[in-house]
């Protein structure tokens, strides 16, 4: 056997440098290589651009899918820095575009609240694409960079445009932020146009459609007053081949085709730039929102939920001075809009999200939303009980209970939250929890105690709708138990205490249930075995006329006599499967149990004689 600590040694040892990381495991970064990540590339440069709106720069983003695969996203925020940054001596789009865990929403004042956090975002997309072109407005210039790969240098294009397959010359010595144009001061905004890398994604033009409409749709509802516009200049066959309800949100893409005519008065379509071109834009936020992705008829009008809350955290900062990280206290604000309806549906619909990022795994806001509705709608119903003649036997409300046809929109604005992971499906804050559910508990409380008499109606019909969801819940489970004990009787092998007959000839055949062992002992002695068979009950078992059919179920007595007949119960009784002849009841004169047992064999509710 080789020597291990002989065969393997430092030089077997990969340092990977820079973005080389994100090439060799782009999985790690973007989710995946198919479809999924070559959207979640497009969700990082729009984000940015978002990014910006929400700190109240910029109020347009333009999205154009190229005809040769490309996709182009522009926005008018403040533009990218392009100043020099002195610890690195690297102007601010190649800081920003070609190092990881760079840019400015690490708590330097630049951003409030974002979904961009790791500073990891344009540099992966960068480094996963065959070409990469940036333009910056900025101090009346426009400024430009090219990449290949994350690598900074210039493409020698022809005169039909760009394209990647341009012959590249990489800057050696120095990089340079190049002047292409200029526009009037005070013009501000950033263009982003890549190429996917066809060595990272199997089919590197293959977006979709319905996923970029239905997110942009989405944000126009989370950003009140921004303008996003959609252009796709792709061959229709191209547009169907890529188009797949995998990539997209569900729930909007349902109607994701009838962008115009579902929207109403939520939208406000603009004049189009190009042919091909669907603006959205929409004002109302979260509660337009939930009524955008609400379908069934209303129980309750849609509510809107906001409040804020304080939280301290502690986190690594710079220090100036040294010039390393130091540990500091800070305190974190978190804002909260939630807007909610019941209908008349069964179906939930839930939808999170933290600084405008879609969070579809959930995450403490979610966890903290769901508790205090839970806790609200149980303790109003506590207080109503009486009204709502709910009694200790319907049993509990649970969370589905109240759930139940209810449609959600769940939106946080918190400082550099904590996402489990790049792809940021789950928000990991813990103190959100806490704050979501305090607001949550306190409006959502006001509204269903008010004594305005729209809302005590609507409050009433909500409680009634979740009661009876309740009552058919508790219904649906113990008519499953019922049919899995009926079942499990029916297929079980005879009870020990049964001295059955020889014969198998059922017409010949009888069955004496007698009143306990003692009876048995004496029946026995008397008994001809060939066709005569015995079964021993206790006395006074249950009044099966009064008692339920599950309780009938339970009871052993009842349980044995449907095993030995063999002819099932209830609405499943068939007289001709019955293993015997002959029932006969006997027992003395003061004695019913035997009587009042055999009425199992039928129906809870049969009448029988005594």
């Amino acid at each position: 056997m080789p020597d291990s600590s002989q065969s393997y040694s430092a030089r077997h040892l990969s340092v990977l440098e820079g973005l080389e990381a994100v090439r060799k495991r782009p999985g790690m970064y973007i989710g995946s290589t198919d479809q999924r990540g070559l959207m979640h590339c497009v969700w990082e440069i729009i984000d940015n651009g978002v990014d910006e709106a929400l700190e109240g720069y910029g109020d347009r983003i333009d999205v154009v899918v190229h005809a040769d695969g490309s996709i182009e996203v522009r926005d008018t925020g403040r533009g990218v820095p392009v100043d020099v940054e002195p610890s690195s001596g690297l102007t601010g789009v190649e800081l920003v575009y070609t190092k990881l865990h760079a840019g400015g929403k690490f708590g330097g004042g630049s951003y409030g609240s974002a979904g961009g956090l790791h500073g990891v975002g344009a540099s992966v997309v960068n480094a996963l694409s065959a070409r990469m072109d940036v333009e910056v407005d900025r101090g009346g210039k426009t400024y430009a960079m090219s990449f290949r790969r994350g690598v900074p240098g210039v493409f020698t294009d022809p005169a039909a445009g760009p394209t990647p397959a341009a012959p590249f010359a990489e800057y050696t010595e120095a990089s340079q932020l190049r002047v292409v144009g200029k526009v009037r001061r005070g013009v501000t905004g950033t263009r982003v146009r890549y190429w996917a890398d066809p060595e990272i994604f199997p089919a590197p033009a293959q977006y979709d459609i319905t996923a970029l409409r239905a997110r942009l749709r989405q944000t126009s509802f989370l950003v009140p007053g921004l303008t996003l516009t959609l252009t796709d200049e792709r061959a229709p066959e191209a547009i169907a081949a890529a188009s797949g309800p995998a990539a997209g949100d569900p729930a909007l893409s349902v109607k994701a085709a009838h962008a115009s005519a579902s929207a109403g008065d939520l939208f406000t379509a603009g004049a189009a730039e190009r042919e091909g071109t669907e603006v959205f834009h929409a004002e109302g936020g979260t509660a337009d929102f939930v009524d955008f992705l609400a379908t069934d008829g209303s129980v309750t009008d849609t509510f809107r939920l906001t409040g804020e809350g304080t939280y301290t955290e502690t986190v690594q900062q710079l220090d100036k001075r040294s010039g390393h990280l130091r540990p500091t206290e800070v305190e974190r604000t978190c804002t909260v809009d939630v807007a909610l309806r019941w209908g008349i549906g069964y179906d939930t619909t839930e939808r999170s999200f933290v600084n405008i990022i879609a969070t579809p795994m959930g995450g403490t806001h979610l966890t903290g939303f769901e508790q205090a509705v839970t806790k609200v709608l149980r303790k109003q119903i506590d207080a109503n009980s009486r009204a709502l003649k709910v009694t200790s036997r319907d049993g509990r409300i649970e969370k589905d209970d109240i759930l139940a046809g209810m449609t959600a929109v769940i939106t946080v604005r918190v400082p550099e939250p904590q996402f489990e992971g790049q792809t940021k499906e789950v928000l990991g804050t813990a103190p959100v929890r806490q704050i979501v559910a305090r607001v949550v508990e306190k409006e959502l409380t006001a509204l269903l105690t008010s004594s305005k008499r729209d809302l005590k109606t609507q409050s009433r019909a909500l409680q009634e709708k979740i009661v009876g969801e309740m009552r058919a819940r508790v219904s649906a489970r113990m008519h499953k138990e019922i049919t899995r004990r009926k079942t499990a009787l029916e297929t079980s092998t005879l009870p020990a205490k049964l001295a059955d007959c020889r014969s198998d000839d059922v017409a010949s055949s009888e069955l004496f249930i007698v009143e306990g062992d003692s009876a048995l002992g004496t029946a026995k002695n008397a008994r001809n075995s060939e066709f005569q068979a015995l079964l021993p009950i206790r006395g006074k078992i249950l009044n099966v006329q009064k008692a339920s059919q599950a309780d009938m179920l339970r009871n052993a007595e009842c349980s044995a006599i449907i095993q030995v007949v063999g002819a099932g119960s209830g609405r499943t009784f068939d007289l001709d499967a019955a293993r015997y002849g002959k029932v006969i009841l006997m027992t003395d004169a003061t004695s019913t149990a035997p009587t009042s047992a055999l009425c199992c064999l039928h129906s809870s509710s049969a009448t029988c004689a005594p």
